[in-house]
């Protein structure tokens, strides 16, 4: 199953969107029971959501940390 998840899971208050994926507390919530047309549906937008997120997370995701030591290795 596609998913857009990048482990952030952090919700900006302003826009309700996630700061990793752009979706809302709804659609992921919902996102097993989406047919695979509804979720492609849903992924077109999600960079454009992402562009109106105010302030990215400042943690490192976990998937930023093994790409990262990865490279390093």
């Amino acid at each position: 199953m596609i998913s857009p998840c990048t482990l952030v899971c952090s919700i900006d208050m302003k826009t309700g969107y996630c700061f990793g994926c752009g979706r809302t507390r709804d659609e992921i919530a919902g996102w097993m029971d989406y047919t695979d047309a509804e979720r492609r549906r849903l992924m077109d937008v999600l960079p454009a959501r992402l562009e109106t997120v105010e302030r990215r997370p400042r943690r490192e995701t976990r998937r930023q940390r093994i790409a990262k030591e990865r490279d390093n290795a």
